[in-house]
């Protein structure tokens, strides 16, 4: 093997590196048009695992179906041709999560929140002074987009959206709802269509 052969079989593996780093940054860089202009996300704060990403995925399920894998803490979003798009997602704790099949019923960009009459029951200190409401803007923990979650034409009360509280993606801390990196959710939501089939996976994958 010539020696420039072997340099640059060598350095491979480092220029692949910065490719893949390049085009993480590219994915997390500040989005300045949004009605709300998001900061760019430094890369060390995020997880490598948990960083959006083209993957290899074969799944029974077709192509636009969103697949919730709760225990993985993953949510893909299939294209075919056993390929997905693949988000880092933070889930709700044991006992707060929607199961199964649902659909996509409603999309809404930097949406209000109002607590649900059960989270206010659960924890009326933390949630009642939000009783009335919170705009849509940085501070709402919807972040920038969410979608609803329907099951027979009606509201689950269980959300995929963004958050104002990144360092959640990755843990089970929610009440049910599937939170993503507002980066991630902008992204997710621009290839979603309300009528769009979502299913959750608690226990065994069945994909």
């Amino acid at each position: 093997m010539s020696l420039s052969r072997r340099g640059f079989l060598l350095g491979l593996p480092v220029f692949l590196a910065g490719c893949a780093t390049n085009n993480d940054q590219a994915k997390y860089a500040a989005i300045p048009e949004e009605r709300f202009p998001l900061d760019k996300v430094p890369l060390e704060k995020i997880k490598p695992e948990l960083r959006r990403t083209e993957v290899a995925y074969e799944t029974k399920h077709p192509a636009g179906t969103i697949v919730v894998d709760t225990p993985a803490r993953r949510l893909y979003y299939v294209l075919g041709n056993g390929r997905a798009m693949r988000y880092g997602i933070g889930v709700g704790r044991n006992g707060y999560s929607l199961a199964g099949w649902a659909h996509v019923g409603r999309k809404a960009e930097w949406p209000s929140w109002t607590p649900s009459p059960n989270m206010l029951r659960r924890d009326p200190k933390k949630n009642m002074k939000y009783a009335g409401g919170v705009p849509g803007g940085p501070n709402n923990p919807l972040g920038a987009r969410a979608m609803y979650l329907y099951q027979g034409g009606r509201d689950t009360m269980f959300r995929i959206h963004g958050t104002n509280q990144p360092q959640s993606i990755g843990l089970a801390m929610s009440s049910g709802c599937v939170r993503m990196m507002n980066h991630d959710v902008i992204d997710l939501y621009s290839r979603v269509s309300v009528g769009d089939r979502v299913y959750v996976i608690q226990g065994v994958r069945d994909v």
